[in-house]
């Protein structure tokens, strides 16, 4: 009787035969973009195998670990040699959103910049997620993405409805 490796063609046998963190890492460097969502790998093992296998990815240097199931791909710092995302927090955040299906745009002091308005350069990375609540953390080192949404705009730009304005 002819072992189930056996019926497989060569190419097949051998991706079967290499490891899971193996697996990961080819299409880990497959893929254009440059953030990676745990969602997108459970299908190369059980959890914990994934899990380990990032893991040990992020322990190598080839992943940076931005928040809890999304990670960058990493390359070393020209310096100091530690492994950096190849993207800047902001470019990452976008992407993730982009990929998560979370609709937004830069924040108000982001935007203002862009067109010009003001000169000060905005030195916080900011979204504005419209009346979406969002808890997700994403950060790198000590850089941490913040939320601007209708709750948490200055007062005087909120916009009321009818039925709160004084009589």
């Amino acid at each position: 009787m002819a072992t189930p490796l056996a019926t497989l063609s060569t190419k097949q046998a051998s991706v079967r035969s290499l490891s899971v963190k193996e697996r990961l890492q080819r299409s880990i460097a497959a893929r254009s973009g440059e953030v990676v969502l745990r969602r997108d790998l459970v299908n190369f093992g059980s959890p914990a195998q994934v899990s380990r296998a990032l893991k040990q990815l992020v322990a190598e240097g080839k992943l940076v670990k931005i928040g809890t199931g999304v990670y960058a791909k990493a390359a070393p710092g020209p310096i100091s040699g530690i492994p950096m995302a190849r993207q800047p927090l902001g470019a990452l955040a976008a992407e993730t959103f982009d990929r998560l299906g979370i609709p937004w745009q830069l924040g108000a002091a982001q935007r203002r910049y862009n067109e010009r308005l003001t000169t000060q350069v905005p030195w916080r990375t900011t979204f504005d997620t419209g009346k979406r609540r969002i808890s997700r953390r994403l950060q790198i080192g000590k850089r941490v993405v913040e939320y601007e949404n209708d709750l948490t705009r200055p007062a005087w730009r909120r916009r009321r409805s009818r039925s709160t304005r004084p009589v």
